[in-house]
């Protein structure tokens, strides 16, 4: 049993317990088998990390695994394609396309239980409503635009908060007056 307090005690304290005098591929696999279960999957990082926190001790590296295991690491993300290109809001219509292709995701990973799936997903939808925020409130962007993009930053939040409602809450917002006042008959 592992006595450490923190990820970075954790890490050395595993290195020492293998008492290995390099450290490779199956040290660094070890480690991070400990941590995943001790901290879960979010919080392993990359071997390059651990190996220079290893390296910060004295450890003598194996770099050719080490970088080898880091080049398998980065490749085989499972969520790489689902999230790639995903968060378009350049308008109305966009956006919409963005959080369907979000909520298709979500409900998915909430069928599989797959926590570091919703994290991710969320932290995708989080990162398009700050954007959205940041350019409602430049000055140096058209006000038209700035109130597009605020009312995008509306919708990601009102995903965000409660998913589950999003789809009926956007078809009565795009008929309301205040929409139609705003940006016109957008025919989504």
């Amino acid at each position: 049993m592992f006595i450490s307090r923190t990820k970075t005690d954790l890490i050395i304290e595993v290195w020492e317990k293998l008492d290995c005098e390099s450290v490779g591929k199956r040290e660094i696999e070890a480690i991070e088998t400990v941590v995943r279960e001790k901290y879960g999957f979010s919080a392993v990082e990359s071997p390059m990390i651990i190996a220079r926190r290893l390296a910060g001790e004295g450890a003598e590296l194996r770099h050719a695994e080490i970088m080898e295991l880091d080049v398998e690491r980065r490749l085989e993300s499972p969520y790489d394609a689902m999230f790639r290109n995903i968060l378009k809001f350049a308008d109305f219509k966009q956006t919409l396309a963005s959080l369907r292709q979000l909520e298709n995701l979500r409900r998915k990973f909430v069928a599989e239980n797959d926590r570091e799936g919703l994290r991710l997903m969320r932290e995708i939808a989080l990162k398009g409503k700050n954007r959205a925020q940041m350019i409602s409130k430049n000055a140096r962007v058209a006000p038209e635009k700035r109130a597009a993009k605020q009312e995008i930053a509306e919708w990601f939040t009102i995903w965000l908060q409660n998913p589950e409602v999003f789809e009926n809450w956007v078809i009565l917002r795009k008929t309301s007056p205040d929409f139609i006042k705003r940006f016109g008959d957008t025919s989504i």
